[in-house]
């Protein structure tokens, strides 16, 4: 299937490891010049070379790492991927006004500035991919109080913007995905630590009997970049393997 993203530039941010490197990586290898933003220069450095393109190394917190982000872009900004994504605190035990904040400073502020820096360039060309990476915990109740009422806040975001500026050829979209195995991530970690525990939480919550994959996910958001998505606008898309229990 022919995506016709060759040519077309995609910044993606938090982009060098995980989740965001396979986005990276699924999108260079349908010809798409690839902007990594990432907080260590060496890893930034070391997946733009991979992928033959470049990167910026940035605090995406500030709005001065964003804009920096934008400006690595040389003036040309089809495709944007907000992929950073922030934890703060585990419970109600340890989560408080403090947390919140943390959590929204980390995930949507700074969707919501990269975005909004985006769309001039998008406007320009009439045309343009901006997709939210959110989560299974986004959707429904669960996780890490701040870190999900931030993600879903980040829906909202993209829902609302997508009624924005869907008629200047710009589609807007959320990917949830739920829980997602790569080396060194989280679920890399807890299994490390505890393999008989992961095994029955896999059992128990993972209706396939195992994780997703990171490139899944980037498969999923490949598409949403696409030509072929172009009547995928304002939509939360799950990719969970039906982990979720949200009936929207």
């Amino acid at each position: 299937m022919n995506l016709g993203l060759a040519g077309r530039t995609a910044l993606v941010t938090a982009a060098t490891r995980g989740i965001g490197l396979a986005i990276a990586r699924s999108l260079a290898a349908e010809n798409v010049r690839v902007v990594i933003a990432a907080r260590t220069k060496d890893d930034v450095e070391r997946v733009a070379a991979e992928l033959h393109g470049s990167g910026v190394p940035a605090e995406l917190t500030g709005e001065e790492g964003c804009r920096a982000a934008v400006e690595a872009c040389q003036g040309r900004l089809d495709i944007l991927v907000n992929n950073l994504g922030l934890r703060a605190g585990t419970g109600w035990a340890d989560t408080g006004v403090t947390q919140f904040e943390q959590a929204m400073a980390g995930n949507l502020y700074p969707a919501a500035r990269l975005s909004l820096l985006a769309l001039p360039l998008m406007r320009e060309r009439g045309w343009g991919r901006i997709v939210v990476i959110s989560s299974v915990f986004g959707r429904e109740s669960g996780g890490a109080p701040a870190y999900n009422a931030t993600k879903a806040a980040e829906i909202s975001f993209a829902t609302a913007l997508a009624r924005e500026v869907g008629r200047q050829g710009i589609t807007v979209n959320a990917v949830a995905p739920g829980s997602i195995l790569f080396p060194g991530g989280s679920w890399w970690r807890r299994r490390e630590a505890d393999p008989a525990g992961i095994a029955a939480f896999v059992e128990r919550e993972l209706p396939l009997g195992r994780f997703g994959t990171a490139e899944e996910v980037a498969d999923a958001v490949t598409f949403l970049c696409s030509e072929r998505a172009a009547l995928i606008n304002g939509a939360c898309l799950p990719v969970d393997g039906g982990q979720s229990r949200s009936n929207i």
